[in-house]
Formats: structure tokens, sequence, C-alpha cells
């Protein structure tokens, strides 16, 4: 009699299936009754709070570039989780490190040591070329600790008066939605009703290397650190001028601030190099790792520095019950392999190429309606001409997409970014931009034709520094 299978791996066993089905197609007498889906979302929105705005679907399996709902239409995934999935959904790799390391040992916290997290912290850091690494969970736990670590080096070893630690970061930065992070935002939504916002921040703009040392000059003996995204994400994949990062470098060691750079969304390949920073060859003191870092299986986040930097926080004075689990360090460990052995990096960048060929020729037949196609590597915005397209919105556009077959998520009003798995194949690529042409050729007509001609439109005007970031109509 063949031996039965665990419970942890038949679950396993059967989310990873892999079956197939055409891209939006119900397939006859399988799954749940077609209005399962929308069960599911009337739960969710009857009892989980109101802070997402999802685009209508159910994920239900999922496997490499691919997304089944509990009806059994199967997707393309364009969004890849905010890029936490790099490494494709459901890697089989990943999937086994996380069956094998759960069965033995899941958390132990940082009261005791453990035997994955030490394996892990040295894998980490000779990867990236870092003396120590601080372990945490979500990204935004990661921009936490990045924070704190620098207004404690900057009162240890800057010397900067007590309390007057200044952190400097980038118009329309993205750096998550705590307390701190909001504090730094550009984003009306996200700071609104939630005052006082913390103290000690100054913005400049992005790829504005005149404003950033105009900043370090007037106040350079208080800046602790300057924080920011090598690409902005959330803001619209916006890539900073050549030499750019080049220049930060050099600022932040003329004036002995902490060049600290968030890669949790454009790190880990996604933008065809291991670290976005990569592109101009710089070392930042402070890299914010997350998302892909964990496979797109469990929350994995990670802060790395040398030591003169790192050491600068002593026990008891930051911490987290499960940064640095054995669980969470285990499938970082073969998550960082697949990406590596895999060769992701580079197959993101080729991707990545063949992906903007193919967006600039849908440009080209749709030149009024898209005003601009950019990226690096997998990680790429396509941005609409807001007048032309209006009254319809990039969140309309990624409707049609998703009934169609795949799966994207705007950014504001006129983007929306395309960020597929690195392991999607070059027909899939070709796939999603084929089903973006026929959305503007074929249901665009029709959305503009059937919404009313004036719709009222939220001002983009930040409140903070005055200026509009995501102003398309030009």
């Amino acid at each position: 009699m063949a031996t039965s299978k665990r419970p942890l791996q038949r679950l396993l066993s059967r989310v990873c299936r892999e079956t197939r089905r055409t891209y939006g197609v119900l397939p006859q007498g399988h799954g749940h009754d077609p209005s399962f889906s929308q069960h599911l979302i009337n739960l969710e929105y009857e009892y989980s709070a109101h802070n997402y705005h999802p685009v209508p679907i159910v994920f239900s399996k999922a496997k490499g570039s691919c997304i089944w709902d509990p009806e059994g239409n199967k997707y393309l995934d364009f969004l890849s989780a905010y890029s936490a999935v790099n490494q494709g959904h459901c890697h089989p790799r990943i999937m086994k490190a996380l069956q094998e390391q759960a069965e033995k040992l899941t958390l132990s916290s940082r009261a005791f040591y453990n035997d994955r997290f030490p394996v892990f912290a040295e894998h980490l850091t000779n990867m990236f070329g870092y003396d120590m690494v601080l372990p945490m969970n979500t990204g935004a736990e990661g921009v936490e600790t990045a924070l704190k670590l620098a207004r404690k080096w900057g009162y240890e070893k800057k010397k900067i008066p007590i309390d007057e630690a200044i952190i400097i970061s980038c118009c329309g930065c993205f750096h998550g939605r705590t307390l701190a992070a909001i504090s730094m935002s550009c984003d009306n939504e996200a700071t609104r009703g939630f005052g006082p916002l913390l103290s000690g921040h100054l913005k400049v703009d992005f790829g504005d290397v005149v404003s950033l040392e105009k900043s370090f000059r007037e106040q350079g003996d208080r800046i602790a650190g300057f924080l920011f995204e090598p690409i902005q994400g959330e803001a619209g994949v916006i890539i900073p001028p050549d030499g750019y990062l080049k220049s930060v470098r050099d600022l932040c060691t003329k004036y002995n601030v902490l060049m600290i750079a968030d890669e949790i969304q454009t790190g880990l390949a996604r933008t065809g190099k291991m670290l976005a920073c990569d592109w101009e060859q710089v070392r930042p003191d402070v890299v914010i790792l997350g998302k892909a870092l964990g496979g797109g299986v469990i929350p994995v986040s990670a802060v790395l520095a040398d030591k003169d930097v790192m050491l600068c926080i002593r026990p008891g004075e930051h911490g987290s019950t499960f940064g640095g689990n054995p669980l969470a360090s285990a499938v970082a460990i073969v998550s960082l392999d697949v990406i590596k052995e895999e060769r992701l990096a580079e197959r993101s960048y080729h991707l990545g190429k063949e992906l903007r060929h193919q967006l600039l020729k849908v440009q080209q037949q749709f030149p009024d309606i898209i005003k601009e196609v950019r990226g690096r590597g997998l990680f790429n915005a396509v941005e609409f001409n807001s007048k032309t397209l209006s009254p319809v919105s990039a969140y309309d556009i990624c409707l049609k997409l998703k009934e169609r077959g795949v799966l994207a998520k705007p950014t504001h009003d006129t983007i929306v970014r395309l960020t597929p798995p690195l392991s999607i194949s070059s027909d899939e690529l070709q796939e999603g931009s084929k089903t973006l042409h026929e959305v503007l050729e074929l249901d665009l007509p029709k959305m503009k034709a059937a919404k009313p001609e004036k719709m009222p439109v939220a001002s983009t005007t930040c409140d903070r520094c005055g200026r509009n970031q995501y102003d398309s109509s030009g």
C-alpha cells in the first residue's frame, strides 16, 4: 500500500498543481458556481477593513506566472504581488524548503538561537557584500529599522545634537504606510487624517542633485541619512537621470550622510540587476530588502550595513519576535539561490527589453492615448495621457485587462505598472502586450462612450510640498 502523504505535503501539492486552461475562460462543469468569487468578495467587504481597492478577482491557485480563480478561470499575472513573487508563484524549490522547515522548527524568537538564521545571515551578507544584517518581516518594518539605525548612527558617530537628527527623502516616494513612512509621503490619501506627522524629515525632488546638495550644505551637520528608491515604484516607475545615483553617493560621502537605498521593490533582480543601484555601480551605506526575499510565501525583510553602522544598535534597542525566524530564514536562503542559479537578473534584463519593444509598438498604434512607456528589466509602466484617456482611468483599463485574462494594477489615475514574475515566458509577455492593445482598440471607445464626460478628479497636489506629482495631461 502506498504511503499516505502528510497533511502539509498534500496541501502544498494541491496548491502548486499545474493545470492547463485558456486565459479568462470558464471550463464547463468545473469548480464553484460563478457567484462564488463574488460571495468571497462580499465576505471580505463585510468583515475586513476597507483599506484596499482591489481589482475584483479572487486568487485561488497560482503557478509560475499564472493565476486561477475559484471558478477555474486562468489569468496572467503582471503584478507579481508588487514584486514579491519574482521567482514565480509556488516555485517548487521554495515550496520544498518551506515544507521541510515547517515540519522541523518554525519559531524560536530572538530570545534564543536557531540553526537557520545564522546561515541565512552569512549567505545574505556574503551575496551583497555587507558586514551584517538586521532581520525583520515586512518592508515597512525594514524601513523603520533603517530610520532608527540612521538616527542612532547620527547621534553616536556623527555627533548630531540630541533629538535634532534629520532624514531626507524624495517627493513622490513610497516607503510603506507606517507613521514614520507616511511622514515622508507626498500621497495625500496616505497622510490626511493621520497627523501630527513625525518631525525630523526634509524633502527634495527625486533626481535633483542640486537641491539635495543645497540641503546638505545648509543642514548637513544634522542630516543622518538620505532615504531613496533607486527607481520610484508607487510613483509610476520613475527612473532618475543617468548619473544620479553616483552623484548621490559622492554627496553622501562628502557630507558624511548615510546613503540608504530602499530596494524592497527594485531589488532582487527585478530591474535586470541584483540591486537597482548596481546600474550605476554604487554601494549604499544601508540597503533595505524585502518582498521577493521571502519567495512569495512568507514575509522576510532585511537591513544590510557594515559594522560601523549596524553595531550602533545594541541589545534591547530594536527587534522583532518573528524577525530571523527559522522558517523565514530557510525560505529566504532558497529564494536567493533560485534568483542566482536561474539567472533571473539576466532574464529580467532581456525580457524587459522585449516587453518594452512590444509596448512601444502599442504606443505607436495609440500615440494620443499612451504618453510614455518606461522601465528597466521587468519593472515597467505605461503612462496614459489624462486628457485623451478621460473620463476613463487606469483602474478601468485594468478591469478590462482582467476581463481578457491579464492582471495588472494602476498606480494613480493614469499609470499601469507591468511587473510580471521573472519566470514569465516570451509568449506570455506577448500575450500581455497583445491584450493591452485589444483593450485600447476594442474596449476603450466603449468605456469612453458609456462614462459621463466630466468626472470629479481628486487633486494630486501634495499637501506638504505643493507639487503636483502625477500630472499626465502634458
